[in-house]
């Protein structure tokens, strides 16, 4: 029987496809083909020229994208026949630089199962090896220094390979070939120990005495992924509340990491559970499971779940047996910390001791944090294993932008032709050390990606760390409001059409007739947006002071009516002479600071440790009934206000308990979402209603507001991909840029 004569195709494959296995996986499938020729990596693509029968290409080209490795995304790009004479075998070539870069950071992996048979298997080669990996699991984006991503351009390259190593290094059959951080503990990063001046150096010791002291009450500082964390015994209230008193985070809530092999801790959705135990393994906030330190989320109902995603938390659940704190290795606020020397003098009074290892951490990557809201988890921060985060852009743009986003929960984001990335969480912009690692983050994406930023785009607030920043580089640079940037990011994230009406609601931001804005209702869509409506202004005394002293907020709506809060605390008359004199008091439209005021009334929460604590309190303690008031709607200097008064009657109340109270204010303010877009409707167009801001992190309103919207024949959008808080705020400013570039 006659053959074909062989066709010669050559392939170019992008999306995620380095860092993941993808060239073993080509190799293999050339062969179960019969084909002939050679893979390899460009930036960012892969090149594949496969000579063999049309059935057996044709087949071939099928598997290409539907039988890739879990964690790889690849798409064909092009792929058109080419001349050739016979090839001979089936090679996987050395990375090539072919002068155009489409790249894709890979993100960090958590441990496959491959590797955990082999971590718990006596008989093998890396039994109980904490830093263990293959093609599909270990880190990625934290130690990668340049592109291709090879070996020599990672953080382990002064990690020569042994014999064993190189040889499953170089094997195109083995599912370590080519996976850039593989090693064991013969030629690998190793731990160390450091307690009081006494100093551990290896793994088997290093762990033993780490487990040990977890299990004594110690709070040890752990090297891990992208950065440290604090870590104790999660059952034990001395422990936790030895953690909290030195790192002086008397109140906010402590993520816990649960052995993955002891199932869910709670029940949970497919949704949601697909997303804990997935590969970016993120902190979700999920019902108190029970059976922890009643201090590890003090006035909340829910806990920070996170499964194990390195090999080292594998061990260390095991071997104490039990849940154990696993919070940011920072001081609060900064972003989480990766060099040993300084992890050692910074969390000094923090950690009894340290378990450090020798692997470089090139940039920080925090944990990220999602909630389930409306039958979906939500991005509250991303961060390692999701970040950087790719997006398509729905124009083209014109030149490469930067994005610095706004002061708190920082993140910057690189855009350029229809691409943009948004980066890891950096953290709030007050510190030295936030804004080093903020011009790191920067450098690195151009430098990695190959894209050197034309524009810039920053907040509109002149006194922010990044707006400073900005201004210093003396570089072409676009403001955008802060709120037009949270529309904005919903809008393209949803890559939406036509008008939408978005409520835009949160603590504070710079709003464009230089008042603090916080509870708007814009209209239109990236580029021409117009702020329509707004809950009625206040004057908020002390201005930022408010957000840290709710009772500032209190005070300030009880003043505006004319009322007496008798719950004030001491000292509040000079706030209050400063008020009628108008002194450091400006006009406030906030959500944010009328849920402080409600926390404050209902709660006595007069004083915060953390952004959101009373907000968080009052959704906590809601009960299942509340009244709902209408609030009125008037029109004042052309928009639509949403009159917050009857809500004192409510909140002062001294004869509802508190759980009423506190589900009436939701509920309260869910209606007046349904009424404004009710009334809105008949005098605007537009196809969708969004809800975005930091204060629809809170469940139980935004559920009420889209139940409720949804009920009167609205399609309500909500962010999935990228947070709604600040986090978000650099994506928007790129959106708002493209769309006004494109007119």
């Amino acid at each position: 029987m006659l053959r074909d004569a062989p066709v010669t195709r050559h392939w170019v494959v992008t999306g995620h496809v380095q860092g993941v296995g993808f060239r073993p996986f080509v190799y293999r499938l050339a062969h179960r083909y019969g084909l002939s020729g050679w893979v390899r990596n460009t930036e960012g693509r892969v090149e594949i020229l496969a000579q063999g029968e049309v059935k057996g290409l044709d087949a071939f080209a099928r598997k290409l994208e539907r039988d890739a490795p879990k964690i790889s995304r690849p798409r064909i790009d092009s792929v058109e026949p080419v001349p050739s004479g016979p090839l001979e075998g089936f090679a996987i070539r050395s990375s090539a630089h072919t002068g155009r870069r489409e790249i894709h950071l890979p993100p960090d992996y958590f441990t496959c199962e491959d590797c955990l048979r082999e971590l718990a298997d006596p008989a093998a080669r890396r039994y109980r090896y904490p830093f263990i990996n293959c093609t599909q699991c270990g880190p990625r984006y934290t130690i990668i220094r340049g592109l291709p991503y090879d070996r020599a351009s990672t953080t382990m390259a002064g990690f020569p390979l042994c014999g064993p190593c190189r040889a499953e290094y170089e094997d195109p059959l083995d599912r370590r070939f080519h996976a850039e951080p593989v090693a064991c503990a013969s030629c690998g990063p190793s731990l160390s120990w450091v307690r009081d001046g006494e100093t551990i150096d290896g793994t088997p010791g290093s762990l033993a005495a780490c487990v040990a002291a977890l299990a004594a009450g110690r709070v040890v500082a752990v090297k891990g992924i992208g950065g440290y964390h604090l870590m104790c015994d999660a059952r034990s209230d001395a422990a936790v509340l030895r953690l909290r008193e030195r790192k002086k985070r008397p109140d906010k809530p402590l993520a816990v990491l649960f052995p993955a092999t002891a199932g869910p801790p709670v029940s949970m959705d497919d949704d949601t559970f697909e997303l804990l135990s997935g590969p970016a393994r993120p902190i979700v906030l999920l019902p108190d499971p029970g059976g922890l330190s009643r201090w590890i989320a003090p006035g909340l109902k829910e806990v920070g779940v996170m499964f194990p995603y390195s090999p080292l938390h594998h061990l260390l659940l095991a071997d104490v047996g039990g849940p154990l704190v696993a919070t940011s290795g920072n001081i609060s606020g900064e972003p989480v910390l990766t060099e040993n020397r300084e992890a050692g003098r910074r969390l000094r009074p923090i950690a009894d001791a340290f378990l450090h290892h020798d692997r470089p951490i090139e940039r920080p990557a925090d944990d990220p944090v999602f909630r389930p809201i409306a039958g979906r988890p939500r991005p509250i921060r991303i961060g390692r294993g999701m970040a950087p985060l790719e997006l398509p852009l729905p124009w083209r743009l014109r030149h490469p932008v930067l994005a610095v986003g706004g002061h708190l929960k920082n993140t910057v984001a690189l855009a350029w032709e229809d691409r943009v990335v948004v980066s890891p969480h950096i953290g709030d912009m007050d510190s030295p050390r936030s804004l080093a690692v903020f011009e790191a983050v920067v450098a690195d994406l151009q430098v990695l990606y190959g894209v050197e930023a034309v524009d810039v785009v920053r907040d509109a607030h002149p006194d922010y760390t990044t707006t400073r920043w900005v201004r210093s580089r003396g570089v072409r640079d676009t403001a955008v409001l802060h709120h037009h940037a949270h529309a904005s990011a919903l809008y393209g994230e949803c890559r939406g059409e036509g008008d939408w009406l978005v409520f835009t609601w949160d603590g504070t931001g710079y709003g464009g007739d230089g008042t603090i804005w916080g509870g708007e209702v814009l209209h239109g869509r990236p580029g021409a947006w117009r702020r329509v409506g707004s809950f009625r202004p206040f004057r908020l005394p002390g201005g930022d002071r408010a957000g840290r002293e709710p009772w500032r907020s209190a005070a300030a709506l009880c003043w505006e009516l004319g009322i007496d809060w008798n719950d004030a605390p001491e000292g509040v008359g000079i706030a209050r002479v400063a008020w009628d004199r108008r002194l450091n008091c400006p006009v406030s439209t906030a959500a944010g600071r009328l849920f402080d005021a409600a926390a404050a009334i209902v709660l006595g929460v007069t004083h915060v440790s953390y952004e959101g604590q009373g907000p968080m309190q009052l959704e906590a303690i809601a009960g299942e009934r509340g009244p709902r008031l209408a609030l009125p709607l008037t029109e004042s200097d052309g928009l639509l206000r949403m009159d917050w008064a009857p809500l004192m009657s409510l909140l002062m109340d001294d004869g509802r308990d508190r759980a009423e109270r506190a589900r009436g204010f939701h509920e309260t303010l869910a209606g007046a979402i349904v009424d404004v877009a009710g009334e809105l409707r008949h005098a605007l167009p537009f196809g969708f209603v969004g809800l975005t801001g930091g204060v629809f992190q809170n469940r139980l309103l935004c559920e009420l507001a889209k139940s409720g919207l949804e009920s009167r024949g609205h399609v309500v959008q909500l962010c999935e991909q990228v947070p709604c808080n600040d986090g978000g705020i650099c994506f928007g400013q790129i959106i708002e840029h493209a769309a006004r570039e494109a007119g």
